[in-house]
């Protein structure tokens, strides 16, 4: 369920992000072209359980081309807030709720002219089966909060900034 086979790529928008090349005029006259990545903002939430454990999806990451323990989040769609999207994708992907407070949000990237919202969820309870959408295979983990800290000082997942400002906000770094 988890693995996934690279079949063949192609440059081009994926339906996800579209990349477009901007010419830039630089201070000292010469021209550069850069890459922008563009998209729908998206929410990452560091979710705790009362029992202090922290919420994780497990799934397949193409870009690291690996299965990675991840904070649960997603995309913001068309006309919702970042509250919305965070409550949403923590249902969908992990079937809990909690007390949540979006805090935040950072540039995801030098390249990318979308932003992260953040936000972190407390007292954390299961009220359904994840109901993932398409194109998403993903299992449910709880962390403690011990090992959470581990694993995210070992960077083998994609939200680390993420990790660390709802951390830091939650006052558990």
């Amino acid at each position: 369920m988890l693995e996934w086979e690279l079949l063949r790529s192609r440059a081009g928008p994926s339906g996800w992000v579209q990349v477009t090349t901007a010419t830039y005029r630089m201070s000292d006259g010469s021209e550069a072209d850069w890459d922008l990545i563009e998209g729908p903002d998206i929410v990452a939430i560091v979710a705790v359980t009362a029992g202090d454990e922290v919420i994780l999806v497990r799934q397949y990451r193409p870009g690291p081309g690996s299965v990675l323990c991840e904070l649960p989040g997603g995309l913001v769609d068309p006309g919702e807030s970042p509250t919305d999207a965070a409550a949403r994708e923590l249902l969908e992907e992990t079937g809990y709720q909690g007390d949540l407070t979006v805090f935040g949000s950072c540039w995801r990237s030098s390249s990318e002219v979308r932003r992260q919202w953040l936000a972190v969820a407390t007292g954390c309870r299961k009220v359904a089966e994840p109901t993932p959408g398409e194109h998403e295979w993903l299992e449910v983990l709880l962390m403690g909060m011990d090992q959470f800290r581990q694993h995210v000082r070992s960077g083998l997942l994609t939200d680390t900034g993420a990790a660390y400002r709802g951390l830091d906000r939650l006052n558990r770094l």
